[in-house]
């Protein structure tokens, strides 16, 4: 048996937590085309019978440092990298931005195995751009392997998987066989509503949000869930609820059917945005709503 920890890491929005949820073949992570979707580390777990890979889903590593959410995401990001058995370095397409550059720095100073993805190859128009891509990627690191892929389409991720379990220690598993995720069902209440929020809301809003749980309880096949949505101004706090509340229905009634999926059972669900100015760059409010490392 195999068994060990594996960082999914890249600059926002290459594809991480689309990868994770695939490789896994359950929805763990949330997902938008907005970058910095993902903020917490996020850990999937997948069995098989050659071993068990626990997959850790990270925020993207950006160059961004002015507000302390953004300090927040790349140390995240950074300790996800200790003490992992592999990495796997998502990067979008034949294309090298400055921000990949600071991902390498972070991986060379991991002694662990790193896989090289190209993601979104299915998106890819000049197919010849891949190989001197592949050449130039050598030259930086000495990857474990280079592997073209689809997240989305599921494209050529079981030589993905084969190549994992192959760098793998020898172990036993860590988790439940059974188990897809070590974050409880009241975590992914907050997430699959924040992706919601993020999914019906313009450029700057999603920025601001916060989502809190404060009651989650089950009654049977019953499931009650009451949720604070913060945000940093009260212009904010108005787009979010909408027009005669129209935004905040169509936002509390998507995130129903994906809770109702996930609890297996109906969900009644309660949904309220207050305002927390500035809570997005104050140390001590980011604690208060969970994002701790």
């Amino acid at each position: 048996m195999k068994a060990g920890y594996v960082a999914l890491v890249g600059r926002p929005n290459v594809g991480k937590s689309t990868l994770l949820n695939h490789l896994i073949g359950q929805k763990i992570s949330i997902t938008s085309r907005r970058p910095q979707t993902t903020r917490h580390r996020i850990h999937g777990i997948k069995t098989t019978e050659a071993g068990q890979a626990v997959f850790v889903d990270t925020p993207g590593i950006h160059a961004s440092q002015k507000r302390a959410m953004n300090r927040y995401l790349n140390r995240t990001a950074g300790t996800a990298l200790l003490d992992v058995d592999v990495i796997v370095w998502i990067v979008d397409r034949p294309v090298w931005l400055a921000e990949d550059d600071l991902v390498l720095e972070r991986i060379q100073t991991s002694a662990a195995p790193v896989i090289l993805v190209i993601n979104k190859v299915d998106r890819l128009e000049d197919k010849a751009a891949l190989l001197p891509f592949l050449e130039s990627a050598q030259q930086r690191h000495p990857f474990a392997a280079l592997i073209p892929a689809s997240a989305l389409r599921g494209h050529n991720l079981d030589a993905l998987e084969h190549k994992i379990m192959e760098l793998l220690p020898e172990g036993e598993p860590i988790f439940d066989q059974d188990q897809l995720t070590d974050r409880s069902l009241r975590f992914l209440a907050a997430e699959i509503i924040r992706e919601k929020l993020i999914r019906s809301l313009g450029q700057e809003v999603p920025h601001a949000l916060s989502v809190e749980i404060e009651q989650y309880q089950t009654e049977g096949k019953l499931t009650r869930i009451a949720a604070l949505i913060w945000v940093e101004r009260e212009g904010q706090k108005a787009i979010v609820i909408g027009q005669q509340g129209e935004v905040l229905k169509k936002v509390g009634e998507r995130a129903r059917q994906d809770l109702e999926r996930l609890t297996e059972g109906k969900v009644f669900l309660q949904l309220w945005v207050k305002v927390k100015e500035n809570w997005s760059d104050d140390e001590r409010a980011l604690r208060s709503l969970g994002y701790a490392e």
